[in-house]
């Protein structure tokens, strides 16, 4: 079954990063529901697995599984209606998963040091949001 989850997540991670490649490839619209159900089933998988962590490693654990779901179907929307809105939209996924997933990081912190992590959070997001905006002018 580890096997099975790497695979599916490797072909999420494909279809997330494979924008070069969205326009010349076309997808039928049993392909686009058979990839979102994988996305969906890997993500339930995910957040099972979660459960067995307590505290903030749970709370990690989730945000990564859940940044990983939105950026996986927000890829599949761009591989699937491949055009610049749906490409900005995957970048902005992985953008706010990426903060999602720092800021429950920085929960493991106090004081000075976790309002440090929490603004370095922000600025690489605000910098990865910036760049999607750039990258969709061109």
């Amino acid at each position: 079954m580890k096997t099975s989850i790497i695979t599916s997540f490797l072909l999420a991670i494909g279809i997330t990063f494979g924008g070069a490649n969205a326009a010349a490839e076309e997808m039928s619209k049993d392909e686009y529901k058979a990839y979102k159900d994988k996305i969906d089933s890997i993500y339930k998988v995910s957040k099972e697995k979660c459960e067995s962590f307590s505290g903030n490693a749970e709370d990690i654990c989730t945000a990564e599984a859940k940044a990983r779901h939105n950026a996986d179907k927000a890829g599949l929307e761009a591989k699937y209606k491949p055009t610049d809105k749906t490409q900005y939209e995957a970048r902005i996924a992985k953008v706010d998963g990426d903060y999602s997933i720092a800021v429950e990081k920085c929960d493991d912190f106090d004081g000075n040091v976790k309002d440090v992590c929490i603004e370095e959070a922000k600025a690489a997001k605000i910098q990865a949001t910036n760049d999607a905006k750039a990258q969709m002018k061109h």
